[in-house]
Parts: structure tokens; C-alpha cells; sequence
């Protein structure tokens, strides 16, 4: 069956399906998403837990070895399979499409997985999934949607925000799920369940705390390389996802690309920055970032985030922090000549 994010939790207290897949490319929603079936489970006795990510070289024999041992004391058990790319092959089809005969009342089968396109889901293993239990596809919040989603999500937690409180958020999260979830339960903190308006949203982004993601992108920009990665370790240290992280790095890139990309062209650059939206508060350290690279440093480092990206999100065997770390040393520093 097919199952959508809003029809889960009440199909959760009905029942438990042997198998879920989740697939989307919203990491905040899709997480809960497993959070909610893994806490659906452990209510019903699953005790143990076991991963499997079928990255390059996976040994699809280990699934079905897992799949086949008894638990030592005879507990309920969870696997979970994480498939980076979404596409597990003709060996991982099939090893799916046979884990799926060996579901039962003490085995639940958790598989997650990127966005699918119309081939992937009419693909053979996802069809077997879906026969025998539930694929919950998760969608985007879309621009329109995303005022609704920000101001349910903080009544959820006890906020009573004001119009102008859901727009500043809107405006500084700018469609990054994760981003909004982090400034919400910031205001739960500071401000404590009651009504916020647009001013308390306001005076709590400005008593943030130095370390946060914007100061992190500021220093690069500054050339402050030390004090950039002494952030950047400091946000890793307080558990911030570093899907938040490379959002604000890839942002500041895309726009210091544009930018590079008019001056190179001849615009002046007080009017490229202009035409790009930057605030004047900022225009200082982006001038002197822009002055330090060519369009073509900017695009590398675009190149970095792309991939520091796919392994904030689990597509990518690599290590998403020292990535982060690449492109902030290289947005602070002069880099060499390009060959």
C-alpha cells in the first residue's frame, strides 16, 4: 500500500505493517517519518535494531543472513536498510523482493531511500514492498505551504506566534525544513511556550548564540578562517545537522557566484550586489570574499557543497563535516591560480 506523511501516525496506532519504505529528499520529514515507525515498533516489543547501508560493494547476502538468525534472547528485531542512491541494483532487487517473503510477526523490514522517479517506483522491489506493507513517500514543503507548516509546527510546541513571527521565519529559513525546526525549538527555549511575535523573533536571532550557522558564513566571508573553523567544530560539537550547515554554505556560494559571475561581465559591483539582494549590513564582507575568488573558485566550491550534500543526506560514503570544513577554509582564504 501506499501511504502518505498525515496518514501515518493513525495507521501506526491500528497497526504495525511488516515492512515501511520512505522515500524523499526532506531529511527533517523523512526522519520522523522513521523516528514515528521505529517508536510504533518498540511499543509492540521490538527490541533490537539493526542497520545496513547498501553503499558500493554491499554484500546483499549479509541482508538475508540478517534476516535469517534468530536473536540470541528471541526478541522482536528491526532491520533497516539505507539505500544512498536509491537504485539498489539487480542483486539488491532481488534480495529485497526475497526479504519480503521473510516477514513476519518478530521481523520488521525499515528500508530508506531518496527521492524515487516513476521508474523506481514502479520498480519490482518497491512493488514487492508495497504488497506486503507501506511506501510513504515524503514531499517537500512547498513555498506557499511553508508559512501553514512553520505555524503549525510551532503550536505543536506550545508557541502562539503572530503573523509577523511566521514571516521572519519564512524569510530567514527560506524553505530549509531542518533550519526552521532548529530556530523553533530556539524560541521554545528562550521564550518558553505563549505567544511570540514578530520583535521577540527578531531580539532572539539577534541574542543567538556567536557560534551559530550565519555567524559561521559571515567569518568565511570576513576571511576569519580560524575563527570559521573553530564555528564550524563548535556547531558539530553542539549535535547541529550538517545538513543545516552545507544549506548556508551552498546558499552564500550560489549568491557570491552570481555575483562574480556580473562583475566578470562588466556590472558594476555595488549594483550586482544590489540586483543579488544583499542586505547592506553584509555588503562589506561579501565584497571583499568577492574580491579574493574568480567565478570559477565559486564554482568549484559549488562542486564540494554538491557532494558534502549528498553525504549530509546519507547518498555519499564521505564525511560531510570535513567537506563543510574544504569550503570554508576556501571561502576565507585567497586561493591559487586555477590550471
Amino acid at each position: 500500500m501506499k501511504l502518505s506523511a498525515g496518514q501515518l501516525q493513525s495507521a501506526l496506532k491500528k497497526s504495525l505493517l511488516p515492512c515501511y519504505l520512505v522515500t524523499g529528499d526532506e531529511p527533517l520529514l523523512a526522519q520522523e517519518a522513521l523516528d514515528a515507525i521505529r517508536a510504533g515498533a518498540r511499543q509492540r516489543g521490538f527490541g533490537a535494531r539493526e542497520v545496513h547501508v547498501a553503499t558500493a560493494g554491499f554484500d546483499w547476502g549479509e541482508l538475508a543472513a540478517a534476516a535469517g538468525s534468530l536473536s540470541l534472547f528471541a526478541e522482536k528485531r528491526i532491520i533497516e536498510l539505507r539505500l544512498p542512491t536509491g537504485k539498489p541494483g539487480r542483486d539488491g532487487s532481488a534480495a529485497i523482493v526475497d526479504l519480503m517473503q521473510r516477514t513476519g510477526d518478530d521481523l520488521l523490514i525499515l528500508i530508506e531511500a531518496p527521492k524515487l522517479d516513476r521508474s523506481g517506483t514502479s520498480a519490482k522491489w518497491v512493488k514487492a514492498i508495497e504488497a506486503v506493507g507501506a511506501h510513504l513517500q515524503v514531499w517537500p514543503v512547498g513555498a506557499r505551504e511553508l508559512p501553514a507548516w512553520i505555524g503549525a509546527r510551532m503550536r505543536m510546541l506550545g508557541l502562539k506566534p503572530d503573523r509577523d513571527a511566521v514571516r521572519l521565519l519564512v524569510d530567514r529559513v527560506e524553505g530549509n525544513l531542518l533550519a526552521a525546526n532548529q530556530e523553533i525549538e530556539k524560541l521554545r527555549l528562550l521564550l518558553g511556550e505563549g505567544e511570540v511575535s514578530g520583535m521577540d523573533v527578531e531580539n532572539a536571532v539577534a541574542d543567538s548564540s556567536r557560534f551559530d550557522v550565519y555567524k559561521l558564513t559571515d567569518a568565511a566571508l570576513e576571511g576569519q578562517a580560524a575563527r570559521a573553523i573553530r564555528m564550524l567544530g563548535r556547531l558539530r560539537a553542539e549535535g547541529v545537522e550538517p545538513v543545516i550547515v552545507v544549506w548556508a554554505l551552498t546558499r552564500e556560494l550560489r549568491t557570491l557566484a552570481r555575483i562574480a559571475d556580473s562583475v566578470e561581465a562588466g556590472t558594476d559591483l555595488g549594483v550586482a550586489l544590489q540586483k543579488a539582494g544583499v542586505w547592506r549590513t553584509r555588503q562589506g564582507m561579501v565584497r571583499s570574499c568577492v574580491a579574493r575568488h574568480t567565478p570559477a573558485h565559486f564554482y568549484r566550491m559549488l562542486q564540494i557543497a554538491r557532494r558534502a550534500d549528498a553525504a549530509a543526506k546519507g547518498q555519499a560514503a564521505l564525511d560531510p563535516w570535513q567537506l563543510a570544513t574544504e569550503i570554508v577554509f576556501g571561502l576565507a582564504h585567497e586561493p591559487v591560480a586555477l590550471t
